[in-house]
């Protein structure tokens, strides 16, 4: 008589996902936008309820039905957090124009120790000027946002902060607003209201900046390694400080809206002039055109300085490259993007 197998248990299989630390857990979902931290509460009964003690909300009011399901999940939240800490608050309302009343949703959360605010917001006015006194903000993006005018800004831990096609109110906020982060270290601005900027920082290491032709930009940035902006002219541009910026990103507006109008040859002897110290290039094919017109019937310049390249091409434009290499003697590393 053979005798029956004896069924043996396979070893149930451990839920490592369950086991996980409960701090670990809630960094994974800080770092998730609030919809798919919502849809972790399926993957074990631990993780079902833990997105709503997260410190942050991050919500696009696209994935709601509509103004008011959005503003009530909102509500909720910051009525479940009251006497919590805040990370990071991040709301995108869009392009459209839709009313909702963000000033006591930032003033709650600017009172809570936010470290990140994000806000994208086109319509009214929705920024207080709690915002310009939040003592443990260290990343501040704003767009479409119109900014109140600012008697005293105070921002000791900000070291992020993008203003993207915001409107000022007045021309002395921004400054105040430089002047007020003392350890600021990243800064990209887009704004059409401003005909003089002025960026004066010792801490300061990376400015993006998108302009009107109007616009006047002054630069006293010690410790700047990186700069990236559109120009129209190198009127518009100053830079105070002795040093130049390892890395430049340059572009030039000169053909919006007025592809015959061509650049004076002193706007393009003035850049040269600056890129030749510059060691890490970013540049567009319809500036180096005009380089290479420039030079024409004038010795080759030389980027002695220059290690790293890399240039935005067309391919009808192709014909300029042995020109630019012969003028990077020193160059290490070329990144050559078609467009």
């Amino acid at each position: 008589m053979v005798g029956r197998k004896k069924k043996t248990k396979r070893p149930q299989e451990e839920d490592l996902i369950s086991n996980l630390h409960e701090p670990l857990i809630f960094e994974i979902l800080t770092h998730l936008p609030t919809k798919d931290a919502v849809r972790t509460s399926v993957l074990s009964t631990r993780w079902r309820y833990l997105w709503q003690s997260v410190p942050g909300l991050d919500l696009a009011i696209c994935n709601f039905s509509n103004v008011n399901a959005f503003v009530s999940f909102v509500k909720r939240f910051l009525d479940s957090q009251e006497s919590s800490w805040i990370r990071k608050l991040r709301l995108y309302l869009g392009y459209r124009h839709i009313i909702c009343d963000l000033i006591p949703w930032i003033d709650a959360v600017t009172s809570r120790r936010i470290q990140h605010l994000d806000v994208d917001y086109y319509s009214g006015d929705g920024i207080p000027v709690s915002i310009y006194t939040c003592e443990t903000l260290v990343h501040l993006r704003l767009c479409w946002c119109s900014l109140p005018n600012a008697e005293f800004v105070s921002l000791p831990c900000l070291k992020i902060m993008h203003l993207e096609r915001v409107r000022f109110t007045s021309d002395t906020t921004l400054e105040k607003l430089i002047s007020g982060s003392p350890v600021l270290e990243d800064l990209k601005l887009s704004c059409s209201n401003h005909k003089a900027i002025q960026v004066r920082s010792h801490k300061i290491k990376r400015i993006d900046i998108d302009m009107d032709e109007s616009s006047e930009v002054v630069i006293d940035a010690p410790l700047l390694q990186c700069l990236r902006t559109k120009i129209a002219s190198t009127k518009q541009f100053r830079i105070n400080n002795l040093g130049f910026p390892a890395k430049l990103d340059i572009d030039l507006q000169l053909w919006r809206g007025r592809p015959m109008v061509k650049p004076p040859k002193k706007v393009i002897r003035d850049i040269l002039t600056d890129i030749r110290r510059v060691r890490d290039l970013v540049i567009t094919s319809n500036i180096w055109k005009e380089f290479s017109l420039y030079t024409k019937s004038r010795p080759v310049r030389h980027f002695r300085n220059l290690s790293r390249l890399n240039a935005r091409f067309a391919i009808c434009d192709l014909e300029m490259l042995p020109t630019l290499l012969q003028s990077c003697t020193k160059l290490a590393s070329l990144t050559l993007v078609m467009k």
